[in-house]
């Protein structure tokens, strides 16, 4: 690298370094506050960043949370990629372990639940653009749950004539509504509870 060319790449790192800092600490933020609450002076505050160089990085609010449940999604497909992805142990067991990791990530932020189950809560009546935006995750992590399923089916570990991709949603659905509860609790049991009730619901246990 040259001397000339180094300042471009350093300025570039940092900025990169900046848009991340405020991802991360909104994560957070929006998990507690929810999105109509959440102060991007408190987020300025919090990372340490000026106000120009928010909006050199995200054009509104709204352009900075939709950019926030991109990145909460690339921490569900690692998740998903992990867990799904071990082939070493059966596919039904494989999909629990991912719940079972979700819930761990719960109980270390406080029980505040799903980000995308929040959002979807306080959005999706008032915002199309989040209303599609959450559907689409729930949908994308749906299908993904569904491949494993269908491997389940495949495998004789439940019933071959059920309605796989049903099957997933419906799992999705359920565990949505225990988060909430889980949140309002601020306890586990909806969660374990919810698992519980639907694999052995699933495997005829």
């Amino acid at each position: 690298m040259t001397a000339k060319t180094r300042p471009v790449a350093d300025d570039a790192a940092n900025m990169h370094a900046t848009k991340q800092r405020l991802i991360g600490a909104g994560l957070p933020m929006l998990l507690k506050h929810g999105y109509n609450d959440l102060g991007l002076v408190a987020l300025l505050a919090e990372t340490g960043v000026p106000k120009g160089s928010f909006y050199h990085h995200f054009r509104d609010k709204e352009d900075f949370a939709l950019q926030v449940v991109d990145a909460y999604m690339a921490q569900v497909h690692d998740g998903l990629d992990g867990c799904l992805g071990d082939t070493t142990r059966p596919p039904l067991v494989r999909v629990r372990a991912f719940f079972e990791m979700t819930q761990q990530s719960y109980r270390e932020e406080g029980y505040m639940g799903c980000l995308l189950g929040g959002l979807g809560q306080e959005l999706s009546g008032v915002s199309e653009v989040f209303r599609q935006k959450i559907e689409t995750c729930f949908s994308t992590i749906s299908g993904r749950v569904a491949g494993c399923l269908e491997e389940a089916r495949q495998n004789g570990d439940i019933a071959t004539d059920v309605d796989v991709p049903r099957m997933a949603d419906l799992l999705i659905d359920c565990w949505e509504g225990a988060a909430l509860r889980s949140r309002l609790r601020r306890d586990p049991t909806s969660l374990d509870h919810m698992l519980d009730f639907y694999f052995r619901s699933v495997t005829g246990g």
